[in-house]
């Protein structure tokens, strides 16, 4: 993997299909427990044929080891967290893939919070039977990530936010 390169990312759901694609982030950074991806102005499809263009610069954190995934998006009133919980990242032939886990944490500039599509993860618990320990660890990494985000760990530091958004926008400038 080298920085600057361009990859696509795939969102599955426990079932093993496919329900959401990007097409484009740009590989901003590696370390030993996330990739650090951005995009701007990025093609989202959803399967189901509805699609759309992000409109701000979103700085995308996928870890490797951990379930959840974070965007933040660099919008005019201030930086918003998107947060996923789903699964580990893999990245297979320039594709991030992950499995999605409808629940979802939006994190606000004034530092409120708030959890998103529980109706959607009660649905999909149940017409896709996911196991008892599988949603132990969902609901622990949702309070972990709340935790994160309290203690203003990474991704949650807007400096380092600032950092890499200086950075996609040289990796865009030369490309």
């Amino acid at each position: 993997m080298k920085k600057g390169e361009k990859y696509k990312i795939h969102g599955y759901k426990h079932n093993g299909k496919l329900y959401k694609t990007w097409d484009e982030a740009v590989l901003l950074d590696e370390t030993d427990e996330y990739y650090v991806f951005g995009n701007r102005n990025t093609k989202v499809t959803k399967i189901f044929g509805k699609s759309w263009y992000t409109k701000e610069t979103a700085i995308l954190f996928y870890f490797k080891n951990n379930w959840y995934n974070v965007v933040a998006q660099l919008k005019k009133k201030g930086i918003f967290y998107y947060c996923n919980i789903a699964s580990p990242v893999i990245i297979d032939d320039k594709t991030i893939k992950f499995i999605d886990y409808d629940l979802d944490l939006r994190i606000f500039p004034d530092n409120s919070y708030k959890i998103l599509d529980k109706s959607e993860y009660e649905y999909h618990k149940k017409i896709m039977k996911y196991p008892a320990d599988l949603q132990e660890i969902l609901k622990f990494k949702l309070k972990e990530l709340i935790g994160r985000f309290n203690n203003k760990d990474v991704p949650f530091d807007k400096e380092l936010i600032k950092t890499y958004e200086t950075r996609y926008n040289f990796y865009k400038s030369i490309n």
